[in-house]
């Protein structure tokens, strides 16, 4: 019976997580077409709160279809309280969920990400903090970028 609930569950969940990218994807392609700015300035009003709304409903319903049910335990500091949000060890596909419970902050991620086809584009959506490893100075650029936003006093969102 559960070989046959597998064989039943698989391709609709598969059907569903494809669906909810897919969504997002489209999220992200309008919150950011014809940006002004584009990854220099932050994201402001509507296309901010499209964002934070659409993009993290769609994960948690992603996780949520994938079988997992997230209970948040406290209280996610604010902006304010904390610009900078630390997030460790990352080293999985968890790490989506931690971002949908914080209202999709600014996140530091690999420069190669955002050529990702699908992935990069929601990836932009949330401007991150691109590292580039090929570059000498990328370290110093990183540490720059992130302390620039973490005092821009709420004009960024938080970074992950």
């Amino acid at each position: 019976q559960t070989v046959i609930q597998g064989i039943i569950l698989l391709p609709l969940r598969a059907i569903c997580i494809t669906f909810i990218l897919l969504l997002a994807w489209l999220s992200a392609a309008i919150a950011t077409f014809c940006q002004p700015g584009r990854g220099f300035l932050p994201l402001k009003g509507w296309r901010r709160r499209l964002i934070q709304t659409t993009l993290s409903g769609l994960t948690r319903t992603a996780y949520f279809v994938m079988g997992f049910q997230v209970k948040v335990k406290g209280k996610v500091a604010s902006l304010p309280e904390a610009p900078i949000f630390v997030a460790a060890p990352h080293s999985s596909f968890f790490d989506a969920i931690i971002c949908a419970l914080t209202g999709m902050p600014s996140i530091v991620s690999r420069a190669e990400n955002l050529s990702t086809p699908v992935f990069g584009t929601i990836l932009s959506s949330l401007q991150p903090v691109a590292v580039s490893r090929q570059d000498p100075d990328s370290r110093k650029n990183t540490v720059a970028e992130i302390t620039r936003r973490a005092l821009s006093r709420g004009q960024w969102p938080q970074v992950i």
